[in-house]
């Protein structure tokens, strides 16, 4: 039999592994908070845009633009020949083609293209900056930038946050443009379609909902800006006992969280105006 303090012992354990689970998991979500609001700040602020920065902005923007181009053409591509062709086939085989329209709009430019394109610069590009901020933090080179009165988070986190937000419009847009017309064309040589491209656009465009000219590019911007800033804080998050085989696929699975935790909330927030 335990005597009180054996058992208060096991007690106090039981709860310090409870709390320090607890602290864990919210942990993270909280970094990310605190330093959304700092690029922002930092962002606004014309101090802010030394020439260090700017050049560290452009040279990420060129990489994720065009890293990323030929993935978004091929996923698009492949979007468009399979899931648009194939909805408009099927919806005139039931004779509804008059909801082409909508389920183009509701399913492949609301959901589905945000989150591709988030995922093709997570593994494009964001797992660039998860490993260059990773190797800088556990070889110590941000301590000596700290030291130098050099700011990290200025100098690596606000541009490559900016630069990503930039890339995922640009990239969604693309996207979007893309798998549509590739949809079109495939419907048309087929013979489902025998509308011009303009009215089959004019259609998917017309069937949206005023929520969505705002969701849409949101989710985009801010899938963008999830991959930079979730990438970059995650090297930074790493100790001296991570390698590559841990820290990546730990802010891999961050990133794809924050894509998809801010997919839902859009949604949830844009369904309850």
């Amino acid at each position: 039999m335990m005597n009180f303090s054996e058992r208060f012992a096991v007690i106090n354990s039981g709860l310090a592994m409870l709390g320090r689970f607890a602290r864990s998991q919210p942990r993270f979500f909280l970094i990310m908070i605190g330093a959304a609001w700092g690029v922002v700040y930092e962002t606004l602020r014309p101090s802010s845009w030394r020439r260090t920065v700017i050049i560290e902005f452009r040279r990420n923007l060129r990489q994720l633009v065009g890293s990323g181009f030929f993935s978004v053409v091929v996923v698009a591509v492949i979007t468009g020949l399979g899931l648009v062709s194939q909805a408009v086939y099927w919806l005139g085989f039931a004779g509804m083609a008059q909801m082409t329209g909508s389920l183009l709009s509701s399913v492949l430019l609301r959901e589905i293209a945000p989150i591709l394109v988030g995922v093709i610069l997570l593994g494009r590009s964001g797992m660039l900056m998860l490993t260059e901020m990773g190797t800088l933090t556990t070889s110590g080179r941000l301590n000596t930038l700290n030291g130098m009165g050099i700011d990290p988070f200025l100098v690596f986190v606000v541009p490559r946050t900016i630069a990503t937000t930039v890339s995922g419009i640009t990239l969604g847009t693309i996207f979007s443009v893309i798998a549509l017309g590739m949809g079109y064309v495939a419907c048309w040589m087929k013979g489902i379609v025998t509308s011009s491209i303009w009215s089959f656009i004019f259609d998917v465009i017309n069937s949206m909902e005023p929520g969505d000219y705002v969701g849409i590019p949101l989710k985009f911007l801010l899938s963008g800006a999830s991959v930079g800033l979730c990438c970059c804080l995650s090297g930074m998050d790493v100790t001296a006992e991570d390698n590559l085989t841990t820290f990546m696929p730990r802010g891999f699975s961050r990133g794809i969280m924050s894509i998809l935790v801010i997919n839902v909330l859009i949604d949830i927030i844009l369904g309850s105006l």
